[in-house]
């Protein structure tokens, strides 16, 4: 990081209406210091969590294999410390698979929605793409809403 003429305890006792107010070079080099401090905590986190996967990575399976868990919070001691472990369960499912087995509910004369969450999408090129007469009957089924909005500060010439 650069020579900081503010500091972040600074930044967080500061009103919004404060930091809105600071002249140009102190917005840029604010965010270019938050942004460079974030990459440095992703990367400290990554390598932290690679030493306590070295560390405590075959104990943590051994407690899996004991408490009979593939999935969720495992705990071991080392000494005073406590290790939570948590993996998370993430399904995913084959949707040609699924979208077999759904038409087959539906043949069967059953409701496909008590079985199977449906939700029909169109990817934002593809609706682009679509013939005007077609993309008419899609819109009013389709909703834009603003996704979270991020910055960029540079200097003409250059990045801040």
């Amino acid at each position: 990081m650069s020579d900081l003429t503010i500091y972040p305890a600074d930044i967080a006792e500061m009103s919004v209406g404060q930091l809105a107010a600071l002249p140009t070079e102190q917005k840029a080099e604010i965010s270019r210091n938050l942004d460079q401090a974030m990459d440095w905590l992703k990367r400290a986190r990554t390598k932290f969590d690679a030493a306590l996967e070295s560390a405590y990575g075959e104990r943590i399976k051994e407690e899996r294999v004991s408490v009979g868990k593939d999935f969720g919070t495992v705990h071991l001691h080392d000494g005073a410390l406590h290790v939570a472990a948590d993996t998370p369960k993430r399904v995913s499912w084959d949707q040609s698979v699924l979208g077999e087995i759904a038409r087959r509910i539906a043949a069967s004369g059953e409701q496909v929605e008590d079985y199977i969450d449906i939700e029909f999408s169109i990817p934002e090129s593809r609706f682009n793409a679509l013939p005007p007469a077609w993309r008419d009957q899609f819109a009013p089924a389709r909703t834009v809403k603003p996704g979270k909005q991020s910055f960029k500060l540079s200097f003409d010439g250059g990045e801040a």
